[in-house]
């Protein structure tokens, strides 16, 4: 190995620190920040109200693609340098919207940041699991996610008030994205590259085919329940970030305390994802930990059908709390699937992510269409894909957890 072993428990925490910051400003702060100036942006652009909504959704398109696709890659060729890569066009994406002059070319830039986006997210979980223990892996993975959710808060506190007014317009605002981005790059030049194995006197982890790799994986019954649990709770999150705002706006809540719940729950998720990420580890009772934040986020949507009054932010309040880590657990538990092992990590992240994106794909639209039958009928259809999240997580079998990635070695 290229590090010593004395030196291998400081550099894990640099590289996830380094991952989260990374998160942060190259892909969470972007992503939000173009949200709260859609505003500026349809008014130049002169959008309408769905070509906004096409927008803010399309970039999961691509994405349900090449999710899959980066994991192979990653185990491939490897975490650090996909990340590289991934940072480097994250920064050209997120400096291109600034360009758009019309609806169709600001569509298409989305699009190819959609598709860069995995490569990204996907090679910070590859390289927790490679760096971190079993039982440290869950608080790797909360920390991480945890740079999400900061750059989420950051992205729509300071972009419209603050970025816009102060750099001349949503234009420029992209453009300090892009260069933020770029920033984010610039570290991982100087980082090892990851261990072979965080086992010590472990043989290098072997290369596997794209084929070989899928064929594998299609086999494994528990890495599809936990895609189907994805699938089902993060389909219902995006739906529901996408549609409370308008839904209290439309039974009378002021702008501002309508805006102020979006907020409430991000800065809930900021609090709890670490306590759970780290209980999750202590007592090794990740799937556990993971009913609960569900059965919370079920109970929220339900008070959210009932009631318009103050219960919303108890709602929120409970949604929120278990947000960034439940889906940073998701991915732990499909990272520690029996049968994934080390060498197929990254597509295992993949597979995951490739259920998520479908999620938040189709689920604000077909939500969305519901509330012609009643305002509070989307919340019914989010809290079913909830419960198919439950449902899958009850099935799935518990997998001894041993020092690395998974409880069991996989040859190729």
């Amino acid at each position: 190995m290229a590090l010593s072993r004395a030196r291998l428990p400081a550099t894990k925490w640099t590289i996830l620190i380094l991952s989260a910051l990374t998160a942060a400003f190259a892909v969470a702060v972007p992503s939000m920040g173009l949200s709260v100036l859609f505003k500026e942006i349809s008014t130049d652009l002169q959008l309408n109200l769905v070509q906004v909504g096409l927008v803010w959704s399309i970039g999961s398109l691509p994405a349900i693609a090449t999710a899959l696709l980066s994991g192979v890659l990653i185990d491939r060729i490897g975490p650090k340098q996909v990340m590289i890569f991934g940072v480097a066009m994250a920064a050209v994406t997120a400096a291109l919207r600034g360009l758009a002059s019309d609806f169709s070319g600001l569509l298409i830039i989305i699009l190819l940041g959609g598709a860069i986006s995995p490569l990204v997210t996907m090679s910070a979980y590859k390289m927790n699991g490679v760096w971190f223990p079993a039982q440290q892996l869950g608080l790797a993975n909360g920390v991480f996610s945890m740079g999400m959710a900061l750059g989420f808060m950051l992205g729509s506190f300071f972009s419209a008030t603050l970025l816009s007014p102060w750099l001349g317009g949503w234009r420029h605002v992209m453009f300090f994205f892009g260069g933020l981005a770029g920033v984010c790059c610039l570290p991982w030049l100087l980082t090892p590259p990851a261990p072979p194995s965080n086992r010590p006197g472990a043989l290098p982890l072997p290369t596997v085919s794209m084929r070989h790799a899928f064929s594998h994986l299609l086999k494994l019954k528990g890495l599809w329940l936990v895609g189907l649990a994805m699938l089902g709770y993060s389909g219902s999150i995006q739906g529901l970030l996408g549609y409370l705002p308008l839904h209290l706006r439309g039974v009378g809540w002021p702008s501002v305390s309508a805006d102020s719940a979006q907020t409430l729950f991000h800065a809930m998720s900021l609090v709890f994802v670490i306590p759970l990420s780290y209980l999750s580890d202590r007592l090794r009772v990740r799937k556990n930990i993971l009913l609960v934040t569900l059965a919370a986020a079920l109970l929220g949507i339900g008070l959210l059908f009932f009631s318009t009054g103050w219960p919303v932010w108890l709602a929120v309040v409970l949604i929120g709390a278990g947000r960034d880590a439940t889906m940073g657990l998701l991915f732990t538990m499909g990272i520690q699937t029996k049968g994934v092992g080390a060498a197929y990590a990254g597509s295992a992240t993949g597979t995951v992510s490739f259920f998520s994106y479908i999620g938040s794909m189709i689920a604000s639209p077909v939500g969305n269409s519901l509330a012609a039958q009643g305002a509070s009928t989307p919340f019914a259809f989010w809290a079913g894909l909830v419960t198919l999240s439950i449902t899958s997580l009850l099935l799935i079998q518990p997998t001894p957890e041993k020092d690395g990635v998974s409880s069991e070695t996989n040859p190729v």
